[in-house]
């Protein structure tokens, strides 16, 4: 029978103090006989980036599921911007850039939807309005270890229809030595910043951690802390969705679609990001075990965003238009200032201030011998306040009057490259630019989640199941959001006598031009946002009116309607038997489990239902409406999760792995609230009228549900450190949610509150509630598959004669196709789309070298096109070009402890470019810069 051993390199691992904890389980009695057989071994050294490969391998190797994972090694020798960089370089992971960082994660092509994350084994919410975190909020120098399942078990938390990713924070009693501290410090660069005005050049990262082991080494502290400045910039044109026109331009031929308009704009800022960890291990004997961990993270992004919005160019007067495909993708637009059609000078506030707080507790129990048991408390509470204000400014014959200039813009849209662009008047003129409007949109959300959990192992002494786990784990979850709104003017037509357009100062004004590939466009005028709201408040007063404050007043109902709560309670049971048998000569380990999930989810929000007949509720500023009802709607379910994992060890060095699993992922958390408009209209009896309401959301909404399988083999080289894997996956997703009308809709029989009557012009009316329509979110019955094949191969080429033996390679590539497709009209007709965050190819590499105290590396990542949200003046599906990205990082360590590093983040500056159906139908041509640190470590 082949007796299953690890390979020498496994084993000098594990001689090292090196732990597979994160997928696997501690056997006291292995561990032991690991010992035992590294003690003769002769042990090899590693160090650097081949370290955390190389512990990568083995994580992979020996875990129970389909799996992947990054090392503390690799985090903390080079860390990255954050943990999402460092994911991005795994198998089948990819990300969207949010100001050239990563931050969101797609895993096989299933957006962040789809993402279930946790933080040292504890679900963790996210501080904006989605399900997925931002993993841009955690810092990769507090986190030890990152994992991503592929394939579930019963024991993991349900949630993760693409995967789940596991950060894990560090566990001092597995510290190396009794003391560790590491201290780091870096400046950082970004190239484009000269192109960008008030944008600073130069950031910093600073971090520090420490790990102690007290009292014979059976009490741990550690302690973190990490901090980033970091500039933002970005020139940016952003093309805006092309619209159905039919539009007949004086001879130059039938206009089919247009766009909407586009942007041309500097955007800027700093980010702040400032995380805390803290953890503490008792183990008083061999029985008891008590650990304490705190992670805490701020994350400050003061963005701008300053230039022109073009807006409505179909109802300008259209000339010499060029036109493709029925397409105008160039031309030349007039107003004569009547038309709905116009150039502003837009300010941005676009600033984000996120706050996390994670925290656990728990307790660890064994009796001497089988018996295991753990009983878990874990808090996890996120605020994000997204400001959102701006102002817009266009060119007057006569401001006093508000009597608008005459202009003209011609444009050509040069396919994935900036339009070119001219216009016939100055916007940096104080004595025609007008200020017209000044708004405040602010979208406040909460998330608070408190979970208990219990769970047992119990080891056995079988032939078949080495082990049993069954456990059960209780969470509430509040999400609350507020968006609240000020708005001072409109964008067209006349604005209010109380408020007119507004003259510019000099000293709240300041003359910009552009840079970079954008250096041809005109010149305009920075308006400081701030001061621009003291003026406003300033004319305000002067009429007795109201100061400019945002609130949800009852004039503008869709702040209303996007505000609300959502309660989700859940209770989960699992049972988990851990396999372990032989199958002819052939070694199986593995798990098979059912993870049993009921969920009570609610949402209160305000339901409008007009004419007076609602609830007395005041606003901010103190004014009463009764159009509004508080509701409270939700529903319950229970879904029952069956899993399989098993590992064939065909030899010592090769392994074929399948999985088998029902997944679920609930809906986004905002598109659950019950807040809804409504309007009514004629029934179809003579004398009634039928309520209809509209909102986007439903807190009747179902989870996305998939089974999935996932065959994998893989061969790990024996005479040279490194792997060849080869992986085969299959999803087959039941639905997904979209926006969609129900008609006719029973909101009674929903649970909606519908009034009987309403009084509409001194008349009385019975009204309808069966028979209206609802604008909500949906289940679809359109699911579909998602299938792919991962290729991965690493070697360290240690077989090669000095100094080449220091050399090595790990890359990945990956396809996915899916038969899931949408609809979408942004190109102006009806468009059939891929899945949204699905690109067919992915390839991540890595080349490395490692030379006594040196260590160097080139990493790639490249992923085909895909479609994705492209965010303008409105949340847009854009697709978005194939993009290449490559990041170089060096060190060199002297044997004092000291590090010196290097970095260059984006080493060709590549741009975000997206479009709309073609290539011609420019989207946006984003470009943020190369990103330069230098830096150094010091560990003792």
């Amino acid at each position: 029978m082949m007796q299953f051993k690890p390979n020498l390199l496994t084993v000098a691992l594990l001689a090292a103090g090196f732990s597979m904890q994160v997928l696997a389980a501690e056997p006291s009695e292995e561990k032991d006989v690991n010992k035992e057989e590294a003690a003769n071994i002769e042990v090899i050294t590693v160090k650097g980036f081949r370290t955390s490969v190389i512990k990568s391998l083995n994580e992979k190797r020996f875990g129970d599921t389909v799996s992947e994972s990054i090392s503390a090694d690799d985090l903390g020798a080079l860390p990255d911007q954050s943990i999402a960089d460092a994911l991005t370089r795994l198998p089948g992971i990819t990300a969207v850039r949010t100001g050239g960082q990563a931050s969101g994660l797609n895993i096989r092509g299933l957006d962040g939807d789809f993402v279930f994350a946790t933080l040292n084994g504890r679900e963790q919410v996210t501080t904006g309005s989605k399900r997925a975190i931002e993993f841009d909020q955690y810092p990769s120098e507090l986190i030890s270890q990152a994992a991503v399942y592929k394939s579930p078990k019963a024991s993991l938390i349900e949630g993760g229809v693409a995967g789940t990713v596991e950060l894990k924070t560090a566990d001092p009693l597995r510290a190396a030595k009794e003391q560790n501290f590491t201290f780091n410090a870096r400046g950082a660069f970004n190239d484009r910043a000269d192109e960008v005005a008030d944008a600073n050049e130069y950031g910093n990262r600073l971090s520090f951690s420490y790990q102690g082991k007290f009292l014979e080494e059976t009490l741990g502290v550690a302690l973190g802390y990490a901090h980033l400045y970091q500039p933002f910039v970005a020139s940016q044109f952003i093309g805006l969705r092309f619209n159905d026109a039919k539009k007949d331009v004086n001879g130059d031929g039938v206009v089919e679609s247009i766009s909407e308009g586009f942007e041309m704009q500097q955007k800027g800022g700093e980010d702040t990001r400032d995380g805390y960890m803290a953890a503490i291990h008792w183990r008083p004997n061999d029985n008891w075990s008590f650990k304490g961990d705190l992670f805490h993270s701020q994350f400050d992004s003061e963005n701008f965003a300053r230039g022109f919005r073009v807006k409505s160019l179909q109802n300008g007067t259209i000339t010499n238009a060029n036109i493709k495909n029925g397409s105008m993708i160039g031309g030349t637009v007039s107003t004569d200032g009547t038309d709905n059609f116009a150039l502003f000078v837009v300010n941005d506030n676009d600033s984000k201030y996120s706050e996390l707080t994670s925290g656990s507790f728990n307790v660890e129990w064994n009796n001497g011998d089988a018996l295991t048991v753990s009983a878990d408390i874990s808090y996890s509470k996120a605020d994000g306040e997204f400001v959102n204000g701006g102002t817009r400014a266009v060119v007057y014959q006569d401001i006093d009057n508000e009597i608008r200039a005459a202009e003209s813009i011609s444009y050509q849209l040069n396919d994935l490259n900036p339009a070119s662009i001219s216009v016939t008047n100055d916007y940096t003129d104080l004595s025609t630019l007008g200020l017209k409007e000044v708004g405040m949109w602010p979208y406040n959300q909460q998330n608070d989640l408190i979970a208990y959990k219990l769970d047992f192992n119990y080891q056995l002494d079988t032939a078949f199941v080495s082990s049993v786990e069954f456990g059960v784990r209780y969470s509430e979850r509040e999400f609350n959001a507020q968006r609240s709104q000020a708005g001072y003017g409109f964008e067209f037509g006349h604005n209010p006598d109380n408020q007119p357009v507004l003259r510019l100062t000099e000293d709240m004004t300041s003359v910009v031009n552009f840079g970079g590939e954008l250096a041809g466009y005109p010149s305009f005028l920075a308006i400081d946002f701030d001061k621009a709201v003291d003026l406003v408040n300033a004319q305000l007063a002067a009429t007795g009116q109201d100061p400019f404050a945002p609130t949800a007043n009852w004039s503008n109902n869709w702040t209303m309607i996007q505000s609300g709560a959502v309660n989700e309670d859940v209770l989960a049971g699992y049972v988990q038997a851990n396999l372990e048998f032989d199958l002819a000569d052939v070694k199986v380990t593995g798990n098979l489990g059912l993870r049993v999930v009921h969920t009570d989810q609610s949402s209160t929000g305000l339901q409008q239902v007009g004419f007076g007949l609602g609830e007395a509720i005041t606003d901010e500023k103190g004014v009463v409406s009764t159009d509004y009802i508080r509701n409270e709607v939700g529903k319950t379910y229970t879904d029952y999760l069956p899993s399989l994992n098993l590992n064939f060890h065909l030899t010592d060095n090769d392994q074929l792995r399948f999985a088998a699993a029902s997944v679920m992922a609930r809906p986004p958390i905002d598109k659950l609230k019950s807040g809804m408009g409504s309007w009514y209209d004629d029934a179809s009896t003579p004398g009634y009228k039928k309520y209809n309401a509209w909102g986007n959301t439903s807190p009747l909404l179902d989870p996305f549900y998939a089974d999935q399988f996932d065959l994998s083999y893989e061969h790990y080289f024996e005479d040279s450190e490194g792997a060849v894997v080869v992986a085969l996956f299959y999803k087959d997703i039941k639905s997904f949610i979209n926006n969609f009308t129900i008609q006719p809709f029973d909101f009674e029989a929903a649970g909606f509150l519908v009034p009987d009557t309403i009084i509409d012009n001194g008349v009385e009316f019975p009204v309808v509630k069966d028979e209206g329509q609802y604008q909500t979110a949906i289940n679809n019955d359109k699911g579909g598959y998602i299938r792919g094949v991962e290729l991965a191969y690493t070697q360290v080429f240690d077989f090669l004669p000095d100094p080449l033996s220091g050399l090595g390679f790990t890359g990945s590539y990956s396809y996915s196709d899916s038969e899931v497709q949408f609809t979408t009209d942004l190109s102006g007709s009806s468009l059939d789309i891929p899945l949204p965050g699905l690109s067919e190819h992915v390839v991540n590499t890595t080349l490395f070298y490692t030379l006594d105290g040196f260590d160097t590396r080139l990493s790639m990542r490249y992923r085909s096109g895909y479609v994705s949200e492209q965010v303008a003046v409105e949340t847009q599906l854009a697709f978005f070009d194939a993009e290449t990205i490559f990041d170089y990082q060096a060190s060199y360590a002297l044997d004092n402890g000291l590090k010196f590093l290097f970095q260059i983040n984006n080493l060709t500056d590549e741009p975000n470019k997206t479009y709309f159906g073609e290539e011609y139908q420019t989207g946006t041509i984003q470009s943020f810069g190369r990103q330069y640190f230098l830096g150094l470590s010091y560990s003792m």
